[in-house]
């Protein structure tokens, strides 16, 4: 690549959960139902039948917009996508051409903008199953439970260089689909799609000083953070050798092999004509109000990039922490409920990153755990041991005095122990005098075996090196 640059763009595709799907009343529901048990007349195209529009899936694109620094358009409209495949039961799809909803924002990834053309929404398709594993079987089966589920689409500019930025700028978008608590947007189920339109083209001065951009060639299929980079990757290098060899690059639709890791042809790359965009006939264009995207402004959350800055100026969180906590909802509100409790922030912070079953913990009853550690009460091994206790609403300090699990600081004590555990090992003993001083590790062992795991294990080998030296 010393001799060319990539240009990428991403189209993101995200299945909004709302309660019911875009154009009709059926639940939206596609993973957790029978196949075709959430299909009505409207969603399957039937002679005769007139779409509604779901209100709520057009605000909550609004909010999206509006998150990603858009300009909402005050006027939008509907359009048909005319295609036959076999998961598209009307032949068409009703989707947003001209007049999207939102338009002109973006993203920061890092201290890089990455423009966005447009966000609009779209009725998904439905899905084929392929049976597998049975040589006689040569069809696939429709389920069109999703067929009609609203699909937000957002639309880059070419802005991102390399495979690493594209990653980063799906995850932080997906971060904040979460965040306003409109998509689940888990991309192995299919709740979030991406794909990435990739060219390369020779750096200055090979280029003569021009911007054009090479042949863009689409991939699709990627259902991953890793395969979004990997293709990616894969691409370019690709690219590079077809013009490393003097031919020139197809445009064209290609997949995604995840376990090859390669993409493959799919078919000649289409363009917008081919599609036959039309206005929907059946849906009057949509005024939206100032008003309307007011009270929606007012109604957003405090979004992931604010919530970092916010972790590390006020409670002196490293970034890589901040970032951890805010990227799951679960984590950030667990967060948020427990810090009212204790001073011990970066501690409870390294508690919810590190314990998957902590955040089930009350928040009240976390605190207290937190502080029972901090201060030598208890040990960390035996604090994760009466999570069980913990998961059923227990005090910790009422499991600790029950259980008799609390650390024993007590230095007379100790100090009668340590003896007898050196005089046992006087080789050890020997070795950690020559200078090889990770063998007091063994020391510890053997003290805290000896106490049952109860000894405060700092102080146990502050004081194992105090009786050394003597």
């Amino acid at each position: 690549m010393k001799n060319y640059q990539a240009t990428i763009g991403l189209e993101i595709h995200a299945e909004l959960k709302t309660a019911s799907k875009m154009f009709c009343s059926c639940l939206n529901s596609p993973f957790s139902s029978d196949a075709n048990t959430n299909i009505c007349p409207v969603c399957l195209g039937m002679p005769g039948t007139l779409p509604v529009l779901n209100r709520k899936a057009i605000e909550w694109t609004i909010k999206t917009g509006l998150a990603l620094n858009c300009k909402i358009s005050s006027i939008t409209k509907w359009d048909r996508k005319n295609y036959f495949y076999p998961d598209l039961p009307k032949g068409y799809q009703i989707s947003q051409y001209d007049l999207p909803i939102c338009r002109d924002g973006y993203l920061k990834i890092a201290d890089k903008k990455i423009k966005i053309t447009r966000i609009h929404l779209e009725e998904d398709t439905g899905t084929l199953k392929h049976p597998e594993g049975r040589v006689e079987v040569n069809h696939s089966l429709a389920d069109y439970n999703r067929a009609g589920v609203p699909l937000m689409e957002l639309v880059t500019e070419p802005d991102i260089s390399n495979a690493e930025e594209a990653k980063l700028f799906c995850q932080n978008y997906q971060q904040i689909l979460r965040t306003l608590k409109i998509a689940d947007a888990d991309m192995e189920k299919g709740q979030m799609r991406c794909e990435a339109n990739i060219s390369i083209r020779t750096k200055e001065p090979r280029n003569n000083g021009t911007k054009k951009l090479g042949t863009k060639v689409e991939v699709k299929n990627l259902n991953s953070f890793k395969a979004v980079e990997k293709a990616i990757n894969y691409e370019i290098e690709r690219q590079t050798d077809v013009l490393e060899s003097g031919d020139k690059v197809i445009q064209e639709t290609r997949g995604w092999n995840d376990k090859l890791g390669k993409t493959y042809v799919m078919r000649v790359k289409e363009t917008s004509a081919d599609y036959r965009y039309f206005p929907e006939p059946d849906l009057p264009p949509v005024k939206i109000s100032q008003e309307e995207i007011d009270t929606l402004k007012n109604d957003l959350p405090e979004l992931p990039e604010n919530r970092i800055n916010r972790y590390i100026k006020q409670y002196n969180l490293a970034f890589s922490d901040a970032a951890i906590i805010t990227s799951d909802n679960n984590k950030f509100e667990f967060f948020e409920k427990t810090i009212k409790y204790t001073n011990h922030v970066k501690d409870l912070c390294s508690w919810i990153i590190n314990e998957l079953d902590f955040v089930k913990i009350t928040p009240r009853n976390a605190a207290e755990l937190v502080k029972l550690v901090k201060e030598n009460i208890i040990s960390r091994n035996a604090a994760k041991n009466i999570f069980p206790d913990l998961l059923k609403g227990k005090s910790p300090v009422e499991i600790i005095k029950k259980k008799g699990l609390s650390q024993i600081s007590d230095t007379k004590e100790l100090n009668n122990i340590i003896k007898k555990i050196i005089s046992a090992h006087p080789a050890i003993v020997k070795t950690i005098k020559t200078g090889k001083t990770q063998a007091i590790g063994f020391l510890v062992g053997q003290v805290m075996k000896e106490t049952k795991g109860q000894a405060n294990p700092q102080l146990v080998n502050k004081m194992i090196r105090e009786e050394l030296n003597d």
